[in-house]
């Protein structure tokens, strides 16, 4: 049974808390690093079959493979990723960032220079419960970006194949290498590379605990998106929401994972009291009871604030995943939140319609990240040069003011690397107050300029 709390007569503490339960895979995972490094594909198919079951003889899913698969994919399913797919790029070409200019000044120009990451890696979570959803919000956006070598790696059912559906996915996208390996093996082939998977520049997607602790392991030697946790969502709905819904869309995130977190906050108890019967009621049904029930009981609470305002405040400090804004008028509510990945406006927006197919991405921060990053966009895919040009005259007019600076900072090769340019310039040499002589005594200017040189 969830729990319910009255926000006046609960510790901060309890209010919230997150799950903790946490397994150390950190040895393990280290371990298979390792011998990927060493021993590359020999590992990847050691690998395979111990953890997927499954007999490879290939690493890479073949274009006949492709094919063969989208084949069995239902028709209407490939119309609705295309759909959902047009949505996703639509919300995120609007991120793409434009490189700069500045010329104000005379003499003087500086820019920045937007470069696409050239190669990235996606990770896809596969066997028996597929994503292609995730191929969708991590593969658009590095297509957008302009990546030019994007790779999936993604665990193989038992019989070696690929799930059709991610497959299906892939192939709307516009990726075509896709290589059959899971776990911390796939990311650490995507980060170090094998004679099969290349090495790449950076890796995203969600996994399991193995996955985020070598994403964890790897970082450094690529960049990665972020370090995922367990799945959360947190709803705020007044008196007037439906508790059938409300609670179907708790039990939405808590049969991700047993270590899912599903809150609900609302001002009203009465509408606290039917969601947890409803609750229990929906998970009779549940295919994935085990899971939710898990969740639910671990990680799931009802917390009832004297009003709304209250309930924003636990939010912002909670800084969820997933928020729903289950009221009358959400926009009234939008401005005043400060911390959440995903916002879900109104009660007609349940969490899964972001998952899937409104546009925004669904690779969120979790784990209260959300106070200081942001959900998986074009920006990810791409990294920024900046760059500096003056004429002679323009630095003559700067010199002494950036020497000068230098100075303060005790580096003195710095102030010097500036003047050196205007060494011909004997009124430059000569100024007393020209930080090159501070505390020194030259009696021929040359001699110094000799050193310089």
């Amino acid at each position: 049974m969830i729990k319910i709390m009255k926000y006046a007569k609960t510790s901060p503490e309890e209010i919230l808390a997150r799950g903790t339960s946490k397994i150390d895979v950190s040895k393990t995972v280290s371990e298979i690093i390792n011998e990927v490094r060493n021993k590359g594909d020999e590992a990847l198919f050691s690998y395979c079959e111990k953890f997927d079951g499954a007999k490879i003889e290939s690493l890479e899913v073949s274009a006949e493979e492709i094919e063969e698969a989208i084949k069995t994919v239902e028709p209407e399913f490939l119309e609705i990723l295309k759909e959902a797919a047009e949505n996703i790029r639509s919300f995120h070409v609007r991120q793409v960032r434009n490189s700069f200019i500045i010329n104000e000044k005379d003499g003087v120009i500086t820019g920045q220079k937007i470069t696409p990451i050239e190669k990235v890696g996606l990770y896809v979570p596969g066997g028996t419960a597929a994503y292609p959803s995730t191929v969708l919000m991590n593969g658009i956006p590095a297509k957008i970006a302009g990546c030019e070598k994007i790779c999936i790696t993604t665990p193989p059912l038992k019989n070696g194949k690929i799930n059709p559906a991610i497959l299906a996915a892939a192939k709307v996208v516009g990726i075509d290498r896709i290589f059959k390996v899971g776990g911390a093996q796939a990311i650490a082939s995507l980060a170090y590379g094998t004679e099969t998977i290349p090495k790449v520049d950076k890796i995203v997607g969600p996994g399991n605990a193995f996955v985020a602790e070598a994403k964890r392991q790897v970082f450094g030697q690529v960049s990665i998106d972020m370090i995922a946790g367990p799945s959360e969502i947190l709803v705020i709905a007044d008196k007037n929401s439906d508790s059938i819904s409300v609670a179907a869309d708790l039990l939405s995130q808590a049969e991700h994972d047993k270590k899912a977190s599903a809150v609900l906050i609302t001002d009203d108890e009465t509408l606290a009291e039917k969601v947890a019967i409803e609750i229990e009621k929906q998970l009779k049904t549940l295919p994935r009871r085990e899971i939710a029930e898990k969740s639910i009981e671990d990680n799931g609470k009802i917390i009832v604030t004297t009003n709304l305002s209250q309930a924003i405040e636990i939010a912002n400090s909670l800084a969820p995943e997933h928020l729903e804004l289950c009221v009358d008028n959400p926009f009234d509510l939008l401005d005043k939140i400060k911390n959440a990945g995903s916002i879900f406006m109104g009660r007609y927006c349940p969490e899964a319609l972001g998952d899937y197919f409104a546009g925004p991405n669904h690779t969120l921060p979790t784990s209260g990240t959300a106070r200081f990053s942001s959900p998986l966009s074009v920006d990810d895919f791409v990294k920024k040069s900046q760059y500096t040009y003056y004429t002679d005259k323009a630095l003559k007019k700067i010199s002494k003011k950036v020497a000068f600076f230098a100075e303060k900072e005790g580096l003195s090769a710095h102030a010097r690397s500036v003047e050196s340019r205007f060494r011909d310039e004997k009124s430059l040499l000569k100024d007393d107050k020209n930080p090159l002589f501070k505390n020194k005594e030259y009696t021929n200017p040359e001699e110094h300029l000799g050193e310089m040189r």
